[in-house]
């Protein structure tokens, strides 16, 4: 796994490790067991403090979903996808091929954002996914298709 920060998002970097982190569980490409890049190479890979890798892996092992093994690294604990990968990686290329043609009707990242958001609103009766209040780390709202749908 290697880690981007967009010093554009707005987001705190620790929390875009956080989110890529949360995104990397929900579409399988982190499982239980797997190690996260040592504070080092997140650095490196990152361009960020190795305070704010720290807090985002600290942020990561009070949601449960990491846990640090002295002198080993931060190892996954536990998964936050339901759906079987095979299904994730299909509807993972039709939304691809779905952004690719939003692009060429000239639609922006934000154009995109905005649309998926309005939709996803629709689609879930106007709550958040997760219902009502859901939120994630450090108050940031939380959805499914988080990070999925705008790169």
């Amino acid at each position: 796994m290697e880690f981007r920060i967009d010093r554009s998002s707005g987001l705190p970097a620790y929390l875009q490790l956080v989110r890529q982190v949360r995104e990397a569980l929900r579409l399988g490409w982190l499982e239980p067991g797997d190690r996260l890049p040592t504070v080092r190479d997140a650095v490196r890979s990152g361009g960020v403090n190795a305070n704010t890798v720290l807090k985002a892996y600290r942020e990561l092992e009070l949601s449960g979903l990491v846990e640090a093994r002295q002198g080993a690294g931060t190892f996954v604990k536990t998964g936050l996808g339901s759906t079987d990968p095979g299904v994730m990686a299909e509807l993972r290329e039709r939304l691809a091929d779905w952004v690719r043609e939003a692009r060429a009707a000239g639609l922006d990242a934000e154009d995109v954002d905005a649309l998926v958001r309005s939709v996803l609103a629709n689609v879930d009766g106007g709550q958040p996914p997760g219902g009502p209040g859901s939120a994630g780390p450090a108050g940031e709202q939380t959805t499914e298709g988080e990070g999925v749908a705008v790169r």
